[in-house]
């Protein structure tokens, strides 16, 4: 098969995992708590994806202070991107609520940008390293996708447009591969894991500055939210462990 068809494939199945919770999030009862708990579980497992599978291929690279350098602006580049949403969202009419759903749904959208991204770029070096990235990103959308439907939900929007949503976010990991794939593709390893380390750094700049914020504004001392946090982390960790 054409390596370029194969990270398209691929790069489905973040979307995929987005749509699976946006079809969940109309059958569980939307919920400050239930909105928690699935964002905290985003958190662990995008973390580990992170952690356990992309930094130790960025630790590999030579020289190091650039993949780290890398990493930096990719958080930088989350932070403008936020404060442009906050922005839009300040001058825009849309009640609390309906600003909250977008901002949200704005998040998971460049989430599933920089898992195309990852898996087009990580197609170039392995295709088992963008088998394994894929996968996790799949679970880790899953309670981003009910996050972002629930909070629609929430606001009282049509069950069409909620379900128009959750079939767009095909789009941007389609994007974000091709893009990581034909941007780097043949071009020398420094370069792949620099593109890898800048996407690493959105999003764990968006799991520290989006996430886990919007989830704590929900929290309720029950610790459930802490035990959906690091099993996330330990479920993805212990799936690379025997799949990787």
């Amino acid at each position: 098969m054409n390596p370029y068809l194969s990270t398209l494939a691929l790069s489905a199945m973040p979307a995929i995992g987005s749509y699976i919770g946006g079809l969940l999030s109309e059958f569980i009862p939307p919920s400050k708590s239930n909105l928690s708990l699935t964002l905290h579980g985003a958190a662990g497992i995008i973390l580990s994806v992170v952690g356990v599978e992309i930094m130790p291929q960025m630790l590999a690279a030579d020289p190091p202070w650039l993949i780290f350098l890398a990493f930096f602006v990719g958080g930088g580049f989350f932070i403008l991107m936020r404060r442009a949403i906050k922005f839009f969202q300040k001058r825009s009419k849309k009640s609390e609520k309906q600003s909250s759903a977008w901002g949200i749904s704005v998040a998971v959208g460049i989430d599933l940008f920089s898992d195309g991204l990852m898996v087009g770029t990580s197609s170039t070096i392995a295709l088992s390293l963008a088998l394994m990235v894929a996968l996790g990103h799949v679970l880790a959308n899953i309670p981003t996708g009910m996050a972002a439907i629930s909070s629609f939900k929430q606001g009282k929007t049509s069950a069409l447009f909620r379900q128009i949503l959750s079939a767009s976010f095909i789009f941007p990991p389609v994007i974000g591969a091709t893009l990581g794939y034909w941007v780097v593709v043949g071009q020398p390893e420094v370069i792949k894991f620099m593109l890898l380390a800048f996407t690493a750094g959105i999003l764990t700049t968006l799991v520290v500055e989006n996430m886990v914020p919007e989830a704590s504004e929900h929290e309720k001392e029950n610790y459930q939210e802490t035990l959906c946090f690091v099993g996330g982390f330990a479920f993805v960790a212990l799936l690379s462990t025997y799949l990787g």
